[in-house]
């Protein structure tokens, strides 16, 4: 009797074993199923572009005769290339005007919306600007800045009685092309940041009431080291994004005044469908991901991005 009871409990198991085997082997597909498109569109948009490229920068390309392997030819004009350092240092200067000044405003805005108001109506008329072509954006700021016609230097004469090229001069055009980065990317990165002080617990604010810190103090000693992974994304998000600068540019200033806002992707842009030389525009891209790739590392590192103090 205990036999045929265990032989039962047996081919139950067996049973339950099969529609569980079954049932994964149906997940499983459908999983595969689901995930199909995306890996096809990485494959396609993504990776191949990325191989193609690095290959385009061992060669000479013109678009009208078949890539010829040329080694390091292109890299060695590279190192030689005063225009690409110029677009290089032309690149960095607005990269830290635009991330510096940016970071900070979105951080005072996020901490102004986090302490004195929770309105959903103010936090999406904040995030409005990122929201907003570039073009559209770039547009709208060249008007206004117009020398001529434009509301800012109407303003400006009314107080000083004079006018400011902001996109004619060398010494304003990249202030002012980082103003209009700023103003796209604030309201995104002010979120951001938002998000990240709603993980900060309540507690220790009242705790550094009672030891008698002022507001400053607590944002300066309690805030800012508690936000440090989210502000070390946010400098790496838009330490990327500026390097990549290219729509603004092209629609205020097109890498004038005599090349003072010449940033590195206009260069590239140049390069290949200017001057067709695809094989030397691969080599700069590649030189710029690596650029980027080395920097993200960096700040991470020297940042301690995956640490947190309220651990």
């Amino acid at each position: 009797m205990a036999q045929v009871i265990e032989q039962g409990r047996g081919r139950a198991r067996g049973s339950t074993s099969g529609r569980a085997s079954a049932a994964h082997r149906h997940d499983g597909r459908l999983a595969l199923i689901l995930i199909t498109p995306a890996v096809v569109g990485f494959l396609v948009f993504f990776a191949y572009p990325t191989v193609r490229g690095i290959y385009l920068s061992f060669t000479d390309f013109h678009v009208l005769t078949p890539p010829k392997w040329v080694g390091l030819a292109n890299f060695r004009e590279l190192v030689g290339d005063d225009v690409f350092w110029h677009s290089l240092r032309v690149t960095l200067y607005f990269v830290l005007l635009s991330v510096v000044v940016g970071v900070l405003v979105s951080l005072v805005t996020a901490v102004v919306l986090h302490r004195l108001t929770r309105s959903t109506v103010i936090r999406a008329l904040i995030l409005l600007p990122f929201l907003i072509s570039g073009v559209v954006a770039a547009l709208v700021w060249s008007w206004m800045l117009d020398p001529q016609l434009g509301i800012v230097n109407v303003v400006l004469n009314k107080l000083t009685g004079h006018t400011v090229m902001f996109f004619g001069t060398s010494a304003w055009a990249i202030p002012s092309l980082a103003l209009i980065s700023v103003w796209k990317s604030m309201g995104y990165n002010a979120v951001l940041i938002f998000a990240g002080l709603q993980t900060i617990p309540a507690t220790v604010y009242e705790a550094g009431r009672i030891d008698g810190a002022s507001e400053f103090q607590m944002f300066r000693r309690l805030t800012v080291p508690l936000l440090r992974p989210i502000l070390v994304m946010v400098v790496i998000l838009s330490v990327i994004s500026s390097f990549q600068v290219f729509d603004i540019v092209q629609v205020t200033t097109k890498g004038g005044p005599a090349d003072a806002s010449n940033v590195l992707q206009m260069y590239i842009y140049d390069k290949a469908f200017s001057q067709f030389d695809f094989g030397y525009a691969a080599t700069m891209s590649l030189a710029l991901f690596v650029m980027l790739i080395a920097i993200t590392f960096t700040q991470m590192r020297l940042a301690r991005a995956n640490e947190s103090d309220l651990n």
